[in-house]
This record gives C-alpha cells, sequence and structure tokens, in this order.
C-alpha cells in the first residue's frame, strides 16, 4: 500500500471540488510545472475550470491555467512510455483500435481460407463493397481493444498458444469450437505485427510495466510523469488502470475525488459480491447491519434503487477499497482536509431531499416508511413526472416549465439549470423550433446551448462534403445542387453571390433541369433507358445555347434557352464550371482505389469545392486534412494496399467527426441540453430528463455475439445499460432542488398509454411504496402531470385546470373576444394603380380567393419543392392549359400570316419536347398526341366564327372611375362583321360545356366580366368563346343594363376587399339551378344539393367537393353552414351569378356542339 494515492469519497461533487481546489491553493506546483487532471468528459473538465478561475474570495483560485485534461487512456499510455522508456514504447500502439481495424481489412481476406474462420466467410459472402468486411473489422478492433484493458490474461494464454478462457469462478475452460477463431486471430494479428512490436500492446506493455516498476527506486520519479495527478468525476475504471494508479503512486501524489451515493459500505448489496476480493473496506457497516446477510433478507437492509442501479459504482469503490490504505495518508491531509469522508446532509425539506437522504444513509423501505412524514405535493414541486404525446410536446413543455420556474424564483439562472435526453441529435430539431424560434426581445426567451452534437450534425461544409462523397449513388437532383449552393464555402469557391441564388434557381426551372448530371451518370443507377433530357447538362447546353442565339433555332436537337442574356448572363460560367467539377468528381468516385490514390482525390475535392476561411469552415477543413493524413499513415504501417470501394473511405472519413472529445463546448452560461453520458454527475440546481421511454433509455445496445466478456463477468467491466442505470442515479442525486422527469407516455395516433422507462417506473414504485400523500390522494396522480396533445387545447388557458402556457399566440384563437375582433372589416382599400380585367375576372370567380390574394397578399397554394426534382410523367391541369394555350397563339399566328396551321402546330410540339416539358421517350408521343387531339376540331369551329366575324380591328382601350374605383385595361380579339357589329371572339383551351352539353357557368365568368366591360363606352357588343368541346355566344347586353351590372361589380368588389365574401361560385351555379331563396329553409333540397356540393369530397368516386378543392374557402368557410352567413351567400348568388345565367338562358344563340 501506498499513501501517494489518496482517496476522498463525497456524495456531494461540489464539496470534493472545493476540498481539491482549497488543496490545490494551499500546495501549489512549481511555476513550470502542469496540474494533470483525469477526467472521463468534456462538462466535468469545464467544470472544474471555472471553479478554479473563481475569485480567491469565492473559494477559487482565481485563475485556471497550467491545466493539463487529459483522458485516462491517453494518460496511463505516456505512463507506460515514461517508466519502460520511450524506445521500449511507440507512440501509439498497433494494436490500438484505429491500427487494428485496416490491419484486419488486409488481413481477414488472406485467413477466409482456413477451417477454423468458416463461421467469419458465411458472414462475409456476398461483399461486394467491402461494407461488410470493414464493419466486422470496426467490431472485432473494438474487442480486441476491450481484452488488452479487460482481459490481458486471455490474451496473454492465446498468444501462448492456449485456446482457453480464465473465468473468474471455475477457472480455465476450453474455448467452444465456434469460436476458436478468435485466438487463432489475435496469433495471425501478433504474426503480422514487426516483431520488435509485439510486445506493445496494452494487455502486454502493462505486465512489463508492473514488473519494471518494482525496480526503480521510490525517491526517483522517472522523467515524463507529473508530480502531482488529479483524479476527478470517474465513476468506473477497470483493474488494469487502477494497478497503474497504485504503481505511480510511488512517485506521484494522487488525489482521486470518488463520487460516492452512500456514507455507509454497500458492497453486500448486490449480486456477484464473491468477486469483489477487497480485504479492506474504506466505509464502515452501517449500524445495526450483521456482519453476514442471507441472500433472501438483502432487502432488509438495502435501498432497493440503489441495489437496482448502483452496480457500476459498488463494483469501482469495491475494486478502489484494495488499493486505499487511508490510515496512512488521512493524518497528512488533515491541516486543510479534515476528513476525507465528505457525506453531507441533502436536507430533509421536500419529497426530493428525501430520497436522497434516504440513498445516503442506505435505509431500506421500512426504514424509509417509519422515517418521512407524508408528502405535501401542493408545494413540494422537487420531483414531478410529465406524460405527453411526443419529444416536440415535451419540449413545449418544458419551455414553459423554465419560464414558471424562472419568474417564480429570482435567484435562478438559466445555467442553473440542465435538461437530459437519450439522444441529443433526436431533440435538438424540437429544441431549435421551440427554444430557437423565439426573439431575444421576447420576454419569453431563454438562453440555451446544445452540448455534445458533433460537428456533422450541424456544419453544412460536413454536409457538404457528404453529399459530394454519396455522387455515385445520387440522383443529384436540383434541391441537392441548390443545397450545395447553400454554403458559404462552396459558393465563394465558385464565384457565386447569395443574391444570385434566386436568378440561377429561375434558370434552372426554365431549363427543366430535374435530376442527373446526364445520361451517363443516370444509366450507372441501373436505369439503362435514361435519356440526356431533364439533365443538368441538358440544362446547361440549353442556356448556354440561349446565350449565344437568344430564342433563334434549335441547333442540335437543343432548344435555346431565351431567358440568358445581358450581364446576368455571366453567372452561367460558375454554374457550368461546378457541373463539370461535379462531373469530374463523379467519374473518379466510381472507382475503387488504393489509400494513396483515395488520399490524392480526396483532397482534390478539398480544394475544388471548398474555399478556406478563418473561421469555423477553415478549422473544419484543416481538421479534414489531419483526419486524412492519419488515416493514410494508418494505412501505411499495417501495409494496406488493397483497393478499396468509397463506401469505406467515406465512412470511416466522416465518422471522424461524431467522435467527442474535452474540448467540445458544455457551459454556456445558459440552460444546458446535453446527452445523458456517463460520468457526468455535475451538480444543478435544477435537471430535467426528458425522453425517459421505454426501450430508449437505458439504451439497448445489442451486445456481439461473440463478445466472451459476457460470458465472465467481472467487476469493473463495462456495460451500457449498467452505465445507464449508474448515470441515473448520479442525475438523481445531482438534482439539488428540482428533479422533473417527462417521457412520452400515450400515443400520439390513438392517445393509448405508454410506459416510461423501467428505471422511471422503478424509481415510480419506490416512491409510492415508501411515502403517501398529505391530503390522502394517491401520490403518484398527484406527482404525475399528463399533457394534452396539442399546446392550443383549451385546459391551458382556462383557470378552472392547473395546466398553464405562457404561448399567449393559441389563447388569442380561443378567445370570444379575439373571435369578434378578427371578425371586424379591414380598412377601406388603397388603390395603388388601376384596377384591370384580370383582377375582377379574379374577383368573380373567386371572391375568397381574391380577397386572400389580392388584399392580404396570402397564398395558400405551396410550391413542392419536391415536384423540381421528378422528371414529369404526367401533366397536370394547370400545365395541360398552359400548354395548349401556347399551342393555340402559335395556330392563330399561324392563321393570320397565311402559313400551315398543322406544320406550325407540329413544330411547336417539338419545341416543346425539345424543352423537356414531356416525359422522355415514347410517352412525349402520347403526350404530344393529348396535346394536339382537340385543335383540329377547335380551329374548325374557330374558322366557322371567324367566316361570321371577318373584319379584325384594333384593341379598344377601356377606362371608368365608378364609385371612385380607378379602372383601366385593354380590350383585345376584337372583330366585326359586314353589318358592322361587333363582337369579341376567344378561344378557350379548357372545355366550356359539360358531358350533359350543358354551360360550365363558372369558367364563362372572366369572358363575362370583359362582356360587361365592352359596353361601357356605349356601343353594343357581342362575345364568342370557342372552346374544345362547344361554343358559346354573349348577345349584347342593354347599356344602361349593362352599367348598372358593372356598377354591381365594382361595389362588391370594394366590399371583398374588405373581409372574404361568402359566395363559392360553382354551389352558387347548383344553387340558382334548383331555384334557392335566401328564404330557403335548412332541410329543404335546394340546400341539401348545395351543401353536397361543397363539403362531398370523394376524389375515389370522382366526387370533387369545393371546399376540399379549394384551400381559401376551406379557411374562410369550413363548411356551407357557415358559408350561409344568414342568407348573404343566397344574396350573393343572386346579385353576381345570376345575370349570366339568365343572360345565356335568354339567348337563342347558344351553338351546342
Amino acid at each position: 500500500m501506498n499513501s501517494g494515492l489518496m482517496v476522498l469519497h463525497g456524495n456531494h461533487s461540489e464539496a470534493l471540488r472545493d476540498v481539491l481546489v482549497s488543496w490545490m491553493a494551499a500546495h501549489p506546483l512549481s511555476p513550470l510545472e502542469n496540474e494533470v487532471i483525469l477526467v472521463q468528459s468534456n462538462g466535468i473538465n469545464q467544470w472544474l475550470k471555472l471553479a478554479l478561475a473563481r475569485d480567491v474570495a469565492e473559494g477559487g483560485c482565481g485563475i485556471a491555467a497550467a491545466l493539463d485534461i487529459k483522458l485516462p487512456a491517453r494518460f496511463f499510455w505516456q505512463v507506460y512510455r515514461a517508466v519502460l522508456g520511450k524506445e521500449q514504447v511507440p507512440e501509439s500502439s498497433p494494436f490500438d483500435r484505429p491500427l487494428l481495424t485496416w490491419r484486419l481489412i488486409r488481413l481477414l481476406p488472406e485467413l477466409l481460407a482456413e477451417p477454423v474462420f468458416a463461421p467469419l466467410a458465411r458472414f462475409l459472402k456476398d461483399d461486394g463493397d467491402m461494407r461488410k468486411l470493414h464493419q466486422l473489422s470496426q467490431r472485432l478492433a473494438d474487442l480486441f481493444d476491450q481484452y488488452q484493458v479487460y482481459r490481458a490474461d486471455w490474451l496473454e494464454d492465446w498468444g501462448n498458444g492456449l485456446d482457453v478462457l480464465r473465468t473468474s469462478r471455475t477457472g480455465s475452460e476450453p474455448l467452444p469450437e465456434n469460436l476458436l477463431w478468435q485466438p487463432q486471430l489475435w496469433r495471425a494479428l501478433l504474426a503480422d505485427v514487426p516483431e520488435n512490436e509485439r510486445n506493445t500492446s496494452r494487455a502486454a506493455l502493462h505486465q512489463r510495466f508492473l514488473q519494471h516498476a518494482q525496480t526503480l527506486p521510490e525517491d526517483q520519479r522517472p522523467a515524463g510523469l507529473p508530480a502531482r495527478l488529479v483524479v476527478f468525476g470517474i465513476s468506473s475504471l477497470p483493474q488494469q488502470s487502477l494497478e497503474v494508479l497504485a504503481v505511480l503512486g510511488r512517485w506521484t501524489h494522487i488525489f482521486m475525488c470518488v463520487h460516492n451515493p452512500c456514507e455507509h459500505d454497500w458492497s453486500d448489496i448486490i449480486a456477484d459480491k464473491d468477486l469483489l476480493r477487497a480485504e479492506r473496506k474504506r466505509q464502515l457497516r452501517k449500524p445495526g447491519m450483521p456482519q453476514v446477510i442471507a441472500e433472501d433478507e438483502l432487502h432488509q437492509h438495502a435501498h432497493p434503487l440503489l441495489a437496482a442501479w448502483g452496480k457500476q459504482g459498488r463494483d469501482y469503490i469495491g475494486l478502489l477499497n484494495e488499493y486505499d490504505n487511508h490510515e496512512s495518508y488521512a493524518s497528512q491531509l488533515a491541516p486543510v482536509i479534515p476528513r476525507i469522508d465528505l457525506f453531507t446532509s441533502n436536507g430533509t425539506d421536500t419529497l426530493l431531499h428525501q430520497l436522497q437522504e434516504d440513498i445516503l444513509q442506505l435505509r431500506p423501505l421500512a426504514e424509509t416508511i417509519d422515517e418521512w412524514p407524508p408528502a405535501d405535493v401542493q408545494h413540494d414541486d422537487s420531483l414531478r413526472f410529465y406524460i405527453t404525446h411526443s419529444a416536440q410536446r415535451e419540449v413545449e413543455v418544458l419551455h414553459d416549465r423554465l419560464l414558471a420556474a424562472l419568474a417564480a424564483d429570482p435567484t435562478l439562472k438559466a445555467r442553473d439549470i440542465i435538461v437530459m435526453v437519450p439522444d441529443i441529435n433526436g431533440y435538438a430539431p424540437h429544441i431549435q423550433a421551440v427554444f430557437g424560434l423565439t426573439e431575444r426581445s421576447d420576454p419569453r426567451y431563454i438562453p440555451f446551448t446544445v452540448a455534445d452534437q458533433g460537428p456533422r450534425q450541424n456544419n453544412s461544409l460536413l454536409g457538404a462534403l457528404e453529399s459530394l462523397l454519396e455522387l455515385p449513388q445520387s440522383r443529384f437532383a436540383v434541391s441537392d445542387l441548390l443545397d450545395l449552393l447553400d454554403v458559404p464555402s462552396v459558393r465563394q469557391r465558385f464565384g457565386i453571390e447569395e443574391e444570385q441564388l434566386p436568378l440561377l434557381h429561375r434558370w434552372i426551372r426554365a431549363a427543366n433541369v430535374r435530376w442527373g448530371l446526364h445520361a451517363e451518370q443516370r444509366q450507372s443507377l441501373e436505369l439503362p433507358l435514361s435519356p440526356e433530357q431533364n439533365s443538368w447538362f441538358f440544362g446547361l447546353q440549353r442556356m448556354l445555347l440561349g446565350y449565344a442565339v437568344g430564342s433563334g433555332e434549335a441547333w442540335e436537337n437543343i432548344e435555346p434557352l431565351d431567358e440568358i442574356g445581358g450581364l446576368d448572363a455571366a453567372l452561367i460560367g460558375p454554374l457550368s464550371h461546378l457541373l463539370n467539377c461535379l462531373d469530374d468528381t463523379w467519374r473518379q468516385l466510381r472507382e475503387p482505389a488504393a489509400p494513396q490514390v483515395w488520399g490524392e482525390r480526396l483532397r482534390t475535392i478539398l480544394s475544388q469545392y471548398f474555399a478556406e476561411d478563418d473561421g469555423e469552415d477553415g478549422f473544419i477543413l484543416v481538421r479534414l486534412h489531419g483526419e486524412l493524413e492519419t488515416w493514410l499513415e494508418a494505412c501505411e504501417s499495417v501495409d494496406l494496399q488493397a483497393e478499396l470501394p468509397l463506401s469505406v473511405v467515406r465512412d470511416h472519413w466522416l465518422a471522424q467527426f461524431d467522435q467527442s472529445g474535452l474540448t467540445q463546448p458544455f457551459f454556456g452560461g445558459a440552460v444546458t441540453f446535453a446527452t445523458l453520458m456517463p460520468m457526468r454527475a455535475i451538480p444543478f440546481r435544477h435537471v430535467y430528463l426528458l425522453g425517459m421511454n421505454d426501450g430508449d433509455y437505458p439504451r439497448n445496445r445489442v451486445p456481439m455475439d461473440f463478445d466472451l466478456m459476457g460470458r465472465d463477468y467481472r467487476p469493473g467491466d463495462r456495460s451500457r445499460r449498467e452505465d445507464d442505470r449508474y448515470l441515473f442515479l448520479e442525475a438523481l442525486l445531482s438534482a439539488r432542488e428540482r428533479l422533473h422527469i417527462s417521457w412520452v407516455g400515450r400515443s400520439i395516433h390513438d392517445n393509448t398509454e405508454r410506459p416510461p422507462s423501467v428505471l422511471v417506473a422503478q424509481l415510480r414504485d419506490h416512491l409510492a411504496a415508501g411515502w403517501k400523500a398529505e391530503n390522502g390522494e394517491d401520490l403518484l396522480h398527484a406527482l404525475t402531470v399528463e399533457h394534452r396533445l396539442q399546446p392550443f387545447n383549451r385546459d391551458y388557458f382556462s383557470q378552472e385546470s392547473s395546466l398553464f402556457s405562457y404561448a399567449h399566440e393559441w389563447r388569442a384563437g380561443l378567445e370570444a373576444g379575439a373571435a369578434s375582433v378578427a371578425a371586424q372589416p379591414l380598412q377601406p382599400v388603397e388603390q395603388e394603380g388601376a384596377l384591370t380585367l384580370r383582377q375582377l375576372s379574379d374577383f368573380l370567380s373567386d371572391p375568397v380567393r381574391s380577397f386572400f390574394r389580392q388584399r392580404l397578399n396570402i397564398y395558400f397554394e405551396l410550391e413542392d419543392p419536391g415536384s423540381e426534382d421528378q422528371e414529369p410523367f404526367d401533366i397536370n391541369a394547370l400545365e395541360n392549359w398552359r400548354l395548349q394555350d401556347e399551342l393555340i397563339r402559335a395556330q392563330k399566328w399561324a392563321l393570320e400570316a397565311g402559313v400551315s396551321r398543322q406544320d406550325v402546330l407540329r413544330q411547336q410540339l417539338e419545341r416543346i419536347e425539345r424543352r423537356g416539358e414531356l416525359a422522355p421517350g415514347e410517352f412525349a408521343a402520347v403526350l404530344s398526341e393529348d396535346l394536339a387531339e382537340p385543335m383540329d376540331t377547335l380551329f374548325a369551329s374557330y374558322q366557322q366564327v371567324l367566316d361570321n366575324w371577318p373584319q379584325p380591328l384594333a384593341n379598344e382601350a377601356l377606362e371608368d372611375d365608378t364609385g371612385g374605383v380607378m379602372f383601366s385595361d385593354w380590350l383585345s380579339e376584337l372583330r366585326a362583321n359586314a353589318a358592322g357589329d361587333r363582337a369579341r371572339v376567344v378561344l378557350e383551351s379548357i372545355g366550356i360545356m359539360t358531358k350533359e352539353r350543358s354551360y360550365r357557368f363558372d369558367r364563362l365568368l372572366p369572358y363575362w366580366v370583359a362582356h360587361i366591360a365592352g359596353h361601357l363606352d356605349g356601343k353594343p357588343m357581342h362575345t364568342v368563346i370557342v372552346s374544345k368541346n362547344g361554343t358559346a355566344e354573349l348577345p349584347p347586353l342593354d347599356i344602361e343594363q349593362a352599367r348598372n351590372l358593372w356598377e354591381t361589380l365594382i361595389e362588391t368588389w370594394k366590399a371583398g376587399q374588405l373581409r372574404p365574401l361568402p359566395l363559392a361560385v360553382k354551389t352558387g351555379f347548383i344553387w340558382l339551378k334548383k331555384e334557392g331563396t335566401e328564404h330557403s329553409a335548412p332541410d329543404s333540397d335546394v340546400w341539401f344539393a348545395a351543401r353536397d356540393n361543397y363539403e362531398n369530397h370523394d376524389p375515389a368516386n370522382m366526387k370533387f367537393g369545393e371546399r376540399d378543392s379549394n384551400a381559401y374557402l376551406a379557411r374562410a368557410w369550413p363548411d356551407f353552414a357557415a358559408l350561409w352567413s344568414d342568407g348573404e351567400f343566397a344574396r350573393l348568388a343572386d346579385t353576381l351569378l345570376a345575370p349570366l345565367r339568365n343572360h345565356l338562358a335568354r339567348s337563342k344563340k347558344g351553338a351546342k356542339e
């Protein structure tokens, strides 16, 4: 035993920290020596630094400098080098996990032919891309790395040719036949390493270290070892590491600050106690506890939660006791540290403190029941459970709880709060959506930081690099390139400004680019008949030709894009450069290559696509180059010359950015969001645990079936599930005032109950068994708050409910007063320009849509960004109308110019196809036929009408000032007949007749507006609408009637700009057809017909309700009862729609073909 190793136990990390700081202040090292501190997490690292940096008056040293804070594994390797000599121990071992991985990738294919490796050969069958080999090599390297630390005796036996397992209880056992490949593989690895390095595995070095250290005098500290070492906040170390510390204590003062949850000896309360061979025990038995406890009596002397969750800490403390000679150093520390067991009471004022006190005092359940009075749940909120329906609701509820806590206690600061979740990457988007969207000026803003997120999750440069490295498997759609150009470093490299992106996007859309670099790249994705059309190089050729010839003729079957011109055309250069670089990159990445070739390729990608700067992106680029060099050195050291596919290289390179280190920020003076990580028992006033769902925590990690450590448990072994259990205990103990736990306890789909984590269930069971509520109600029910599915539920804004919310935006929609305010009309519209026929037509065709668009500038139609990534296999109704309208205009020009209409139609269809508007291949012919199909009938009818109105007239200007509304527009398509009568002849590409040969009145409304406007100058006018399924003629109106209709239309338009009018035109015409009036009863046939037309939406049965087909109507009038508006619907239908219907009914000239 050696007094150089000094162990301080305590149940409060801050007490251990303060004692440590006071010792360091009282016994400073010499000026040029660094204080060496071993920690296992970045949180403890920064917490200690902040404590040291505090003012001396506050218990700190005033500065945190000359600190060398390290991870244990790296430090112990440096100890081996210092004691054994640098010439005996390399800087890194050839048996380190990264080097083992690449050595195994080279060795395994050579070994698979041997019969003993048959299990591995079966697994690696059909591994064309080497992904299985890479994953297996990683797993095996990880396994042998663990063996070196936890099972050095096995590797020693295997290296000596013995295929046995030494076990803790039964001695050596022969290995099963199907696992004999493990010792054989270890021997192959040893044989592959140069002879002078074979004894440099951790297992071998450790034995040499222990033997050599005994030969060194205690009064001569080997060079490179620190004078003082602090081990802080580590709750588990393997026995190998403790042996190193025990030997190191011969020359170095070692302070081990151990977080011990219990003041008494608790080594007997958990299974496997027979494996703890420590004869020395630091803590004494609790008074009254027998020396020997029978298995069936354990529960009478143990705290249930400590027994269930404390195995990892128990093992660590038990192992530590073997090396802890506390009698030898207690007196030495006494002047500065009077007590080496720093156990302090948590207090007994709250339920949380009582629970922590029970664990500290090792109280069994029977004592707990007798000890504590009933809990005052009304005033004691130290421990609470929250049930929600989703992770998003968990974070929303948390935000409200934090606001309430900060408002209730002015001394509580954001930095006093930690929120921990099983996986921060899963919660980060929700945290950003709730905490990140509140403006700093908003009183509800809470400063926050998200720890434990690697740069790969939130760095745009790494995201861009990942998409580039996936080029061989990528469709490389429009959205992929735009995402790439969203990265400042990429834009800078190619000379593209951020404000140029909308223009570039417009060109890409106009060029009909969809996906794929070119036909060859598409074909590499096993699409053998993929043409060039709608690819990036197809679009680029259109742009370049458009710049050269403008709107000229096609060349080499390429249709020019005539939008490119002027100074903006310079933007094509960077785009062309980028696409050519992508093509080169794609061709290179497809081919496997040796590591050195990959090094050149990947360096080229970094320099080709990313501009270096002095910010975060510059740092990431430096690190990328560094990780690449490290990998190349590793491959060279293991003599790996095999050609590797992209998937293996890419996965390894990017995975380096998933690993966390001691440099990652943790404390930011704000609410800290973090992953539940081992060895992070940092005290916070408030601790919140989210995502405590069954199956999510303890986290499931399926053990490898070939991991032999699971067959032979030894104290100190690491287990992910045991880690998580002890971590939950540490979280409970680190909460100083409040511990709140939440989980998704209700299904978001059907509200069924979902269980919490088994650890939460155990905690709740213990509370229910040990405490009673003061008022006699069920304790768990009183401690549990069930939240509603939506944040806008009325319960959050009702005085009768205990639920609350600070999101006052939701309340506005629930209060009756707010609704009445919202129903008030807007102020009269201030016209910026003259009203046009288009605006009036839009209004009459859909008054509600007109209000949202023209007055509020709100558009409910959302562009589907995904549609830009798909080539056009079909044409929707809007596209069909646009293309047919284009064809009609081209053919009208042909008629006027006296050239062949059929030739012009064919040429225009070819032009549309070359532009990439139609699906490629044979689909184009089918779609072209569909577009051209109605043209012969349409133009035959059009020709007949032109024969009746042979004389074209010039466009006429229209101006009016009715009701103070300026109106100005042009009337086109005018013609005259032999008698001098005037008519407007219009070609319409969509049908205006139903299958029953009646008029589609809703489609005639725009022409009706122009027809009325044509009479404003006091002259009569005919209107003839020629469509693909019939012709309609609107005879002249009486001039006075036309003026009255116009004034009514203008006045109604003014009213429709103040509020959404209750009129749906299709339903309105049904109402008129059934002869409905404003006095029609709600149970009448006309009411049922109108409601059915408005609400009945069943596309599968070809029923398209007007409300569900129109987002504006659905927003303003959710059902027909609301649309009715006390009969205003009927009055508007009579005022606006009936004149058209009646006028056509009186007409004798409705030619129906």
